[in-house]
């Protein structure tokens, strides 16, 4: 994580030295950037959901669906970010 953040203060430094006028960064890398944060910060968010979820299944059946609920409910951060690129 810290290299995407290290590439893109290489980038906007870069620009700032060469005098260039446009943005440091084009719009499509923008929406892939924006994109794959929102998936990394999904996955981790699933780590941590996820096992607490198997811990609790495997304790009382009943919390299946809440479970199953609470893992899948970071992914639409994912779906949203999908959703935001394709329509802006």
């Amino acid at each position: 994580m810290y290299e995407i953040a290290n590439a893109l203060a290489d980038a906007v430094v870069l620009q700032a030295e060469t005098g260039g006028g446009g943005p440091a960064i084009e719009n499509t890398g923008l929406a892939a950037l924006a994109v794959g944060l929102a998936a990394l910060g999904a996955g981790y968010a699933e780590r941590g959901i996820g096992s607490a979820a198997m811990g609790a299944i495997a304790e009382d059946r009943d919390l299946f669906g809440l479970g199953l609920i609470l893992t899948v409910l970071p992914e639409t951060l994912v779906i949203l970010a999908l959703v935001v690129v394709f329509v802006a």
